[in-house]
């Protein structure tokens, strides 16, 4: 017999979104602690130059980067089946909260 996925409720879908949600702002404080040595506070400068903010940059999204792949390794062999079909939508999410992350660490 063909192996059925079935479907999240609604309520693991909040409680996912909720996780998602405390996981990202965790992951962002932690991380703006760890890059707060790089980087220009003050960019509008007349001899402005993007690399030391270049570097927080990168450092910042290859730490989130880490960060998420770990998580969802981990989620991935100790989630139940039912819901491991949530785990690559946050995934994907989560990459995308990366870059959005970048406005207010710079802002």
């Amino acid at each position: 017999m063909a192996d059925v996925a079935q479907k999240s409720s609604g309520a693991a879908l909040v409680v996912g979104l909720l996780l998602f949600l405390a996981f990202e702002t965790v992951t962002y404080y932690v991380l703006r602690f760890a890059t707060s040595g790089l980087g220009m506070p003050d960019q509008m400068q007349p001899e402005n130059t993007i690399v030391s903010n270049w570097v927080k940059t990168v450092v910042f999204l290859l730490l989130h980067l880490l960060l998420v792949v770990v998580a969802v390794l981990i989620l991935s062999n100790r989630l139940p089946r039912r819901y491991r079909g949530q785990v690559m939508g946050w995934f994907y999410l989560s990459l995308l909260t990366g870059f959005f992350l970048l406005i207010p660490l710079f802002g």
